[in-house]
């Protein structure tokens, strides 16, 4: 009998807030993940603590299930705005906590850039830095550009515009056969 093999991809989103085109781009891509591919929404980001280096032990409750989904997932997408030309502080305390664990050296990571044309180049930059220095590997020509505007997301939290269904949806196959592909 055939094993079945998924591949794990966690999803995160820079954004805390409740409208969020980012957020909704992802649980859009997610319901888009085709057969094997578990697509997993990271939604406790406001939940973190702010990183302080010398509080590494004991390790706090919401920073120890942030690296058992990390380490969980072959694969990470992120998607996040931009705010005051760069990332959100609370995307960037969540990957600070990854600085010391490791948790995304060597993984295969993407992002998308929802923003309209010409926004959020701080914020892409930011993250390019931030990822390799802790050692991520860029999947796929990042960012992805899907600009989403938000009339675009609907009641469920979902985008109902195929084209950009199709679009996330892509990006989520490039960063899933990263992850499955031997470098």
């Amino acid at each position: 009998m055939p094993v079945s093999v998924e591949t794990r991809v966690l999803l995160v989103s820079g954004s805390t807030r409740g409208g969020s085109t980012n957020t909704a781009a992802l649980r859009t891509a997610r319901a888009a993940a085709p057969d094997g591919v578990v697509a997993d929404l990271y939604d406790d980001l406001a939940r973190l603590p702010a990183f302080v280096p010398d509080d590494q032990e004991p390790v706090h409750p919401a920073v120890a299930e942030l690296r058992r989904r990390i380490d969980a997932a072959d694969a990470v997408l992120f998607c996040t705005p931009e705010y005051a030309g760069s990332l959100p502080g609370s995307l960037k305390n969540l990957l600070d906590w990854t600085v010391g664990g490791g948790e995304l050296y060597g993984k295969p990571v993407a992002w998308i850039n929802v923003a309209a044309e010409g926004r959020g180049g701080g914020a892409d930059a930011t993250l390019a830095t931030v990822l390799g220095y802790v050692g991520a590997v860029v999947a796929t020509p990042s960012p992805v550009r899907v600009p989403v505007a938000r009339s675009a997301v609907g009641p469920d939290g979902l985008i109902g515009d195929e084209r950009v269904r199709a679009a996330l949806a892509e990006v989520l196959g490039l960063v899933t056969r990263r992850a499955t592909t031997p470098a």
